[in-house]
């Protein structure tokens, strides 16, 4: 039976099949998010992205083989039933999604001002992705506050943007504890992909 071994985990599985992801940024986080939160069953998935696949994605990327074509686009293929949006999110259209359709939102995006807008829209049905990238343990990767974070850079700009804008909500984030490594642009599939899997268990983990 299809997805017979998930039942045996998950004791609310319908429940857990009727839930409602929007998942924002499906490169090398988010598309693992997408793979997983599909093959544990969910139907209900809308991604937002506007890129295209490089071949610099295909260390890390869901789907990254097909340079050239849209990502939604390309995933949408992959995933058959998943709502695609070919979309730029910024802080101005953030506003026009109504995210009383969604019951959780997967942040996946790495522009800190649209994340800003994202987290405060979204709230408090976010769960966000900090820095994946530069780093090699997946063994370091935990989930706590925002408040909480540690060693992570990207983290602490997202705290203190946050700050700025008067924000005192609490939310789960994914991060890791390792130190980045010092080169330029460096990222490994076995810690972006870990995020997206991480990001996934916390969503599912309230319908064992």
């Amino acid at each position: 039976m299809k997805y017979d071994r998930c039942r045996k985990l998950f004791s609310k599985f319908d429940k857990l099949q009727n839930l409602r992801v929007l998942i924002c940024g499906v490169g090398g986080v988010g598309g693992y998010a997408l793979e997983c939160l599909y093959r544990s069953g969910v139907k209900n998935i809308t991604i937002i992205d506007y890129d295209t696949f490089d071949i610099t994605n295909q260390n890390r990327q869901i789907g990254s083989e097909v340079v050239g074509e849209k990502k939604v686009k390309v995933l949408a293929k992959k995933y058959p039933g998943i709502i695609p949006i070919d979309k730029k999110l910024t802080p101005q259209n953030i506003q026009e999604i109504d995210f009383k359709n969604y019951d959780i939102v997967i942040d996946a995006i790495d522009d800190i001002k649209a994340k800003i807008a994202l987290i405060k829209n979204a709230y408090p049905k976010i769960i966000s992705s900090m820095g994946a990238a530069k780093r090699i343990d997946p063994t370091k990767i935990t989930i706590s506050s925002i408040w909480q974070t540690q060693t992570d850079p990207f983290a602490k700009k997202i705290r203190d943007e946050l700050k700025k804008n008067n924000f005192k909500g609490d939310f789960k984030v994914v991060y890791s504890k390792e130190k980045p490594i010092k080169c330029d642009m460096g990222s490994f599939v076995g810690v972006t992909g870990a995020f997206g899997f991480a990001l996934c268990s916390e969503v599912l983990k309230d319908f064992v």
